[in-house]
């Protein structure tokens, strides 16, 4: 079970380029997120996703990908991906040992066993939200994949820069995930927004709360057995 800790703050400024009412405009997003509790360290702004949904109207359908989440030096590379609803994502096995990929939680519940070294497997995210990833043989893998009914979506880089190509005009509703916050805090986050905003700048300060890093349970709900024979190495 996830539990949150520690106060925080995500800022998040979003400004639009003057553009044509009639023509579709890049959308770019400048995102801070800061802790503010004594003695935390810098939390970085890498990693926030912002997306916008139309309102009133149905997002085009984006083309479909077939994205990799490889298990290579026991680790999830990359540790996080955003994809369309209905992608197939592959998860090929690239370490010299067995893994076992699940995730048992909202977006997309699944369990693909153990499989071998050179060895790939692969899930289709057929319904939106966030799945969190690990590996039920080395508890220190994780991931989480966004699965999103839009194709309007982008993750900050390092310096908190989020650009989301060809949006099309009109009203959208923005919303915000990052792994670290609570439900409730990125909830507050979310707005409507007009597109384009004739080159204005929205701004938003929303207290959050920065989740604990605690040990996670196994696809048994239980801690992970160290005297298992499995050995990594």
């Amino acid at each position: 079970m996830r539990r949150f800790l520690n106060p925080a703050v995500l800022a998040l400024t979003a400004a639009m380029l003057p553009a044509s009412p009639s023509r579709a405009q890049d959308f770019h997003a400048k995102v801070t997120v800061q802790r503010t509790a004594a003695g935390d360290k810098a939390a970085g702004n890498a990693n926030v996703v912002v997306w916008l949904t139309p309102v009133g109207s149905s997002p085009p359908r984006p083309p479909l990908v077939r994205p990799r989440l490889v298990q290579k030096n026991k680790r999830f590379e990359p540790h996080l991906l955003v994809v369309p609803v209905g992608t197939l994502v592959e998860f090929p096995n690239q370490d010299p040992f067995f893994h076992n990929v699940f995730s048992l939680y909202k977006g997309k519940r699944f369990d693909l066993g153990l499989y071998e070294a050179g060895s790939s497997r692969s899930v289709r995210f057929d319904r939106p939200g966030v799945s969190f990833i690990f590996c039920n043989i080395h508890p220190e893998m994780s991931a989480a994949v966004v699965a999103l009914e839009t194709p309007y979506y982008g993750i900050s880089n390092n310096a908190g820069e989020v650009h989301i190509r060809e949006v099309p005009p009109g009203r959208y509703r923005l919303e915000v995930w990052y792994e670290r916050s609570s439900p409730g805090a990125l909830g507050r986050l979310a707005r409507q927004i007009n597109v384009p905003g004739e080159g204005s700048v929205t701004a938003l300060d929303v207290p959050e709360v920065v989740a604990a890093s605690v040990p996670h349970k196994n696809k048994y709900g239980a801690d992970y057995d160290k005297s298992s024979g499995y050995k990594p190495d």
